[in-house]
């Protein structure tokens, strides 16, 4: 089976499977932050070409004296870290799977302003469409340095398969249970990219 057919078997089945469980969270969104319910943001896709990634929102507004947007600890509320640690808020990304922004397994896509920063190695990882999950992920997610994620993310273009993805979404399952790596230490999410050093 090929790897874009089988995306859209999982996602068109799993969009209608938890479509109760979507439209719940929905509600708990909008009640608990306010609207928008979710999140949209421009995010680089296969080859860097921009996508817009749709995501449940788990951050409130609020902004310092400047109206600049407070750090991440002070935005995310108890009930937005239970859904990063559940990873419920990546639900809606099975919405890009089947647009085709996207694929189940991938290195994951990370903000446009990285682009530029990239070695022409970490490059790389741009070869591929980007995933709900990835190596990365089941390897340690936001508990890795960067340079370790974007590692893990060459390897797994230079080596992806369709086992490979079998094997990656099983250990995605086991490592949502256990809501391991959530965030970088010291960190309420994971430091930016600020290129190598």
């Amino acid at each position: 089976m090929s790897k874009r057919l089988f995306d859209l078997i999982v996602a068109g089945c799993g969009l209608l499977l938890l479509s109760p469980l979507l439209v719940l969270i929905a509600w708990q969104v909008g009640r608990r932050l306010g609207s928008p319910v979710l999140f949209r943001q421009q995010r680089p896709g296969r080859d860097g070409i921009p996508f817009v990634i749709v995501k449940f929102r788990t951050m409130r507004d609020a902004v310092d004296a400047h109206g600049e947007p407070l750090a991440d600890a002070e935005r995310l509320t108890p009930f937005g870290r239970a859904l990063r640690a559940t990873s419920l808020d990546e639900l809606p990304e099975l919405w890009n799977v089947l647009r085709g922004d996207m694929s189940l397994v991938g290195p994951r896509p990370l903000l446009m302003e990285y682009l530029p920063l990239y070695s022409a190695e970490q490059f790389r990882r741009h070869a591929v469409r980007p995933g709900i999950t990835g190596l990365a992920q089941i390897s340690g997610r936001n508990g890795l340095s960067w340079e370790e994620k974007f590692r893990l993310d060459v390897w797994y273009v230079d080596h992806r398969s369709f086992w490979l993805d079998l094997k990656i979404l099983w250990r995605t399952l086991h490592k949502v249970m256990t809501r391991e790596g959530i965030s970088a230490q010291g960190e309420a999410t994971m430091p930016k990219f600020t290129g190598s050093h």
